[in-house]
């Protein structure tokens, strides 16, 4: 049960954002890119902008392809499968640490983000996701 509503949870927010990232980029909600004023700098150059919106649809599609997968283990999983994509999901964010957070604290440092400070709310999104999908595998593990 845990393990539903942590995957439900998560599924909700990223389908969310997937609408965002397909129907409204410009968009500062979500993962709006809207918040990278760099993303409208690259509207001016018709190169850049195809290339921009071109990332801008695969994250969106990566996003999706992990709803899908979710969704199949929310209704057919059996508590371990949900456990071990609990497990999944917390190796899976925890590379925004390494990849994705260094480069938006610079970006937010520079002041290329918008709001300042997005990248200190963005961190405390992904650390939220994190002990979620912790409290969850915890709770599993514990109670069963």
């Amino acid at each position: 049960m845990y393990f539903d509503i942590a995957i439900a949870v998560f599924v909700a927010l990223e389908a969310a954002n997937v609408c965002i990232l397909y129907l409204a980029p410009d968009s500062r909600l979500g993962n709006g890119v809207a918040v990278f004023n760099p993303w409208f700098a690259a509207k001016e150059d018709e190169a850049m902008a195809l290339f921009v919106r071109y990332m801008v649809n695969w994250v969106a599609g990566t996003k999706l392809i992990f709803i899908a997968l979710l969704l199949v283990i929310l209704f057919t999983g059996t508590q371990i499968t949900k456990l071990a994509a609990a497990l999944a999901m917390i190796a899976s964010i925890a590379t925004y640490y390494l990849g994705l957070h260094p480069i938006i604290k610079r970006l937010d440092s520079m002041g290329q983000v918008t709001p300042s400070g997005y990248s200190r709310t963005l961190f405390a999104m992904i650390t939220a996701f994190q002990a979620m999908f912790a409290a969850v595998a915890i709770a599993g593990l514990l109670i069963g």
